[in-house]
């Protein structure tokens, strides 16, 4: 494989700068993907005067993978091509349409880093150049996965095109090829979707979750070397796009997976499988969370449930409607589940959108619904999931239209955004900065500096 392209070559030597430890944002959705900061991003912002606008920088190619941060570099995962015909791409409510896209050329795989001040390029790392091995669906790209971080290391994931970890001057540490991952749904076999599944890290491991059509298996590996530890069997799950989630409490570490046949905990350190649950929707993409002292899964792909799980849980857990709780098991809901966003957990309150704007708000720790309102206006799809800083959570449409709503058990429409492009990636926040990826850029919104007086 070819050395990365440098674009400046000085970045080749830089260190991240000292920051706060919550204004990293270093996987999907930040630290274990709960989408929460400490942070001030702005309110409001208007990109066609540039209020509340620090920087906007042109992302090649097609990418849906969020930005992630940490100390003062950006770092994006996008897929390039040599065709000179533009990558098709449809979105909003598509009314179940499956068909994959149709991509001419070759594509090149790359990690791209940027300076979280300027936006400026400061290195592309080439991953992998050829003829993608999957399809993607037609509202998805080459680049679905989101990268994470350690500080050191930048893993990023590409699916059938391998995984691979740089450091943070762009040079690639080591790479690993599964082969051929065939994500599709499970009852039409010959549709191909792409891979979605993001990698995170935990204690100087990497984990991937790699659930497919045609291989079932959580893949464990060292940061440092490459080296793969442990591989978790699967078997008899179908193709899921969630990411995976590493929980520690005081009786031990596990892995939890969203699934179809299996939402399960795994031990991390034997692999063993610890609780399990099943009849859940049959695309799960929303990634498991872990707050309130308890495990969050959710789908909403032909059913919505939402389970609420205790860590110290064994066994089958699956509910039956009108049916006692198993143990383990501390409330479940049968609607209201997300398809493709991943809810919020916040202040003891757990907020789902689903795809089509519906946002549920419950309490987290009973399951009693506190209401259900839609968010945006107009035609409303939702693919990005929700941030939140301090008291405000940020809603991204495909459309462009970022909501801001207020933190409650009570609806409250702070704000609302047009970004005037397509948002598909969920956005990061790194201290007062909110970061939204669009199908073409990357934009930075932070409050201006207020005036003072001459």
């Amino acid at each position: 494989m070819q050395a990365p392209v440098f674009q400046i070559a000085v970045a080749i030597a830089l260190v991240a700068g000292p920051v706060s430890a919550d204004d990293n944002w270093p996987q999907f959705r930040g630290h274990h993907a709960l989408g929460l900061s400490s942070g001030n991003p702005p309110l409001q912002w208007n990109v066609e005067t540039g209020e509340n606008v620090e920087w906007k920088s042109a992302i090649p190619g097609l990418g849906h993978a969020s930005p992630i941060v940490w100390g003062d570099r950006i770092f994006l995962a996008t897929a390039t091509t040599s065709s000179e015909e533009k990558p098709s791409l449809k979105t909003g409510w598509l009314g179940g349409a499956g068909e994959s896209a149709s991509d001419p050329g070759d594509w090149t795989w790359q990690l791209i880093c940027l300076d979280l001040s300027t936006g400026a390029m400061l290195w592309v790392g080439d991953a992998h150049t050829g003829h993608p091995a999957i399809k993607r669906h037609i509202k998805a790209s080459h680049a679905n996965c989101t990268p994470a971080t350690d500080g050191k290391h930048v893993v990023a994931f590409f699916g059938s095109e391998g995984l691979y970890c740089f450091d943070f001057g762009g040079k690639l540490k080591w790479k690993h090829d599964f082969g051929r991952l065939h994500s599709g749904p499970y009852d039409e076999k010959l549709l191909e979707w792409g891979f979605a599944s993001s990698p995170i890290i935990h204690d100087g491991k990497v984990i991937v979750q790699c659930d497919c059509l045609n291989t079932n298996f959580i893949a464990i590996f060292d940061i440092a070397t490459g080296l793969e530890i442990r591989r978790i069997d699967r078997e008899g799950e179908v193709a899921t796009w969630s990411t995976p989630t590493v929980i520690a409490t005081d009786k031990g570490t596990q892995i939890v997976c969203n699934g179809y046949r299996m939402m399960a905990g795994y031990d991390f350190e034997s692999g063993e499988q610890l609780w399990h649950l099943s009849n859940g929707g049959d695309i799960p993409v929303p990634t498991p969370l872990f707050a309130n002292d308890l495990i969050y899964l959710t789908n909403g792909h032909s059913a919505s449930p939402t389970f609420a799980i205790k860590p110290t849980a064994t066994g089958d857990l699956t509910p039956e409607r009108n049916k006692p709780l198993k143990d383990g098991l501390a409330w479940w809901e049968f609607k209201d589940g997300a398809y493709m966003p991943t809810p919020l957990v916040k202040d003891g309150l757990i907020y789902t959108c689903n795809d089509d704007g519906r946002l549920a708000v419950r309490d987290a720790v009973n399951g009693t619904l506190m209401y259900r309102q839609r968010v945006g206006s107009g035609t409303r799809t939702y693919s990005a999931s929700a941030v939140a800083a301090t008291d405000r959570l940020y809603f991204c449409s495909e459309r462009g239209e970022v909501t801001v709503v207020s933190a409650g058990k009570q609806f409250k429409k702070l704000a609302s955004n047009e970004l005037h492009e397509t948002i598909m990636a969920t956005p990061a926040i790194a201290g007062d900065r909110l970061l939204i990826r669009t199908v073409e850029h990357l934009i930075c919104l932070k409050n201006a500096p207020a005036a003072t007086a001459e």
